[in-house]
């Protein structure tokens, strides 16, 4: 008859080698059991130890390796509670079979092996665990320095290909070229500080609702934060509200400013209509290039400027210099004149000469007013108002133009912008007393302290604004510089029935 232990012994034998098996089929998993299935196995053991014989049991050794197992995957503590249990569901039934004393120094030497066993588990996974964690950030440490391999050599081109241009134009059309290329995105816009009416001009905008220019408070709300923030870029969760984006159908972007010399002198926009298109790679990139686009952008906004006021300064020393030289050349020689004809009379070149005086003292009015043109500006103790009257009172005295000059004003504008406005003017009336075969002209200024409008209409030939054949059209290029310079807007419309320029500022 089989003996009911053995029976035991076996059942116990297939139940923890099938087990065994089970658990011996692949790996086990990198991150730790749940505490459920780790008690499973340690209970499976125990009871398996326990029936069979207590400390003599021939499974005895199986509670190294529950013990192993949970310390490795749970740690010291519950290496520790784990061999207090286990002690104690084998200890007892020891106890109840053999003699007590016996019973006690088993479990004694039990307890002390199980226990060195539970603390070798939990120290051994505490040495593998720094040692994966300390191959985890080498790792990061190693992806860290490829990505930022990879961001040094994007900077690198970006460096060979920074606009070298001081046409503000260029560099604005180079700046959105370069972004494209480092940044993928479907809306790209570039504002641009005018530090004369304190506003954002829309340098460049593709893909954007954004037109014109803008105060600080019309800015999106995007672009407002860009301001505010001391970091140098941020991507931003658009979601479905309104108003946050450059464009309505945007879902991620990525903003920066443009800040050289200490001033912040514009703003870039990039986005994406796929949410979450933006991370801290794209962030690196856009902070490695704004410096530098924004020192570009700068450059030429003040070349633009030191042209402009060189242009200026060079037109008062033409000016002076005509008047010291070509001008006073000219009275001498019609005073010269004055002398022979008035020795010549009777005489056959009496009328010759005659003629002479008159197309010299003509061509001396001209030149004179010509100098006067070129020297007359906008100052502090002369505002545009008065500069235009001067200015179409001469001309009114050497054309015979009908001139109508109607003006309305509330405030004088920044002095920058009157300049600008009243050099726009002058070469507007300028080019139809020349070219236009005008018999009226109507000069309008209004400044109604909101926006500001300057028109200059004529009944004369008009020309195709669109075309450069006619030679006042060569001056449209400089107005239109001037208008740009203070943030105005410049509309020309020319036909048969005559030309109106129409110049449009929002004052602050």
């Amino acid at each position: 008859m089989r003996d009911p232990l053995h029976s035991v012994e076996l059942a116990w034998a297939v139940a923890l080698v099938a087990h065994a098996a089970w658990r011996s089929m692949g790996p086990r998993a990198a991150v730790p059991s749940s505490p459920a299935a780790v008690l499973a196995e340690l209970v499976l053991v125990v009871l398996a130890v326990a029936t069979t014989g207590a400390w003599s049991s021939p499974f005895v050794f199986c509670l190294m390796t529950a013990l192993i197992a949970g310390g490795y995957e749970r740690g010291f503590a519950y290496a520790v509670r784990a061999t207090v249990v286990t002690v104690v569901a084998v200890g007892l039934p020891a106890m109840a079979s053999e003699p007590l004393v016996e019973a006690l120094v088993t479990t004694g030497q039990w307890s002390i092996e199980l226990l060195l066993v539970a603390l070798l588990a939990g120290y051994a996974r505490r040495m593998f665990g720094e040692a994966e964690a300390r191959h985890s950030l080498a790792l990061d440490r190693v992806d860290q320095l490829a990505e930022a391999n990879d961001l040094l050599v994007s900077l690198h081109g970006l460096a060979q290909s920074l606009p070298a241009s001081l046409n503000l134009d260029e560099v604005l059309a180079s700046t959105v070229t370069r972004l494209h290329g480092i940044v993928d995105c479907d809306v790209a816009a570039v504002l641009v500080r005018d530090d004369a009416t304190s506003r954002w001009n829309i340098a460049v905008g593709e893909g954007t609702r954004l037109h014109g220019s803008l105060a600080d408070d019309e800015l999106p709300a995007a672009l407002q934060a860009v301001t505010q923030s001391s970091v140098a870029s941020l991507a931003v969760v658009l979601g479905e509200s309104e108003g946050i984006g450059v464009d309505l159908l945007s879902r991620s972007g990525v903003y920066a400013p443009l800040r050289a010399r200490g001033n912040l002198v514009g703003l870039v926009a990039l986005e994406h209509s796929e949410p979450g298109r933006y991370g801290r790679r794209e962030l690196q990139l856009l902070d490695g290039f704004v410096e530098n686009a924004a020192l570009a952008i700068d450059n030429a906004r003040w070349f633009t400027r030191l042209r402009a006021m060189g242009a200026d300064e060079e037109r008062v020393r033409i000016a002076r210099d005509m008047h010291d030289r070509v001008g006073q050349s000219l009275a001498s020689l019609a005073f010269k004149l004055d002398r022979l004809t008035k020795q010549a009379r009777g005489h056959a070149l009496e009328p010759e000469l005659d003629q002479l005086r008159t197309e010299v003292r003509d061509v001396l009015g001209d030149v004179r007013a010509a100098l006067s043109d070129l020297r007359t500006d906008v100052s502090d103790q002369q505002d545009l108002v008065e500069t235009l009257e001067s200015f179409l009172d001469r001309v009114r005295a050497r054309t015979g133009l009908e001139i109508s000059f109607t003006h309305e004003e509330q405030a004088r504008l920044p002095l920058l912008q009157e300049r600008e406005l009243w050099r726009i003017a002058q070469e507007a009336v300028t080019n139809v007393e020349h070219h236009a075969k005008a018999s009226t002209l109507t000069v309008r200024w209004c400044h109604d302290g909101r926006e500001a409008t300057l028109e200059v209409l004529d009944d004369g030939a008009g020309f195709s604004v669109g075309r450069d054949g006619r030679t006042d059209s060569f001056g449209i290029t400089g107005m239109r510089e001037r208008a740009d310079a203070i943030g105005a807007t410049l509309e020309i419309l020319s036909g048969r029935g005559g030309t109106t320029v129409r110049c449009r500022l929002e004052a602050t």
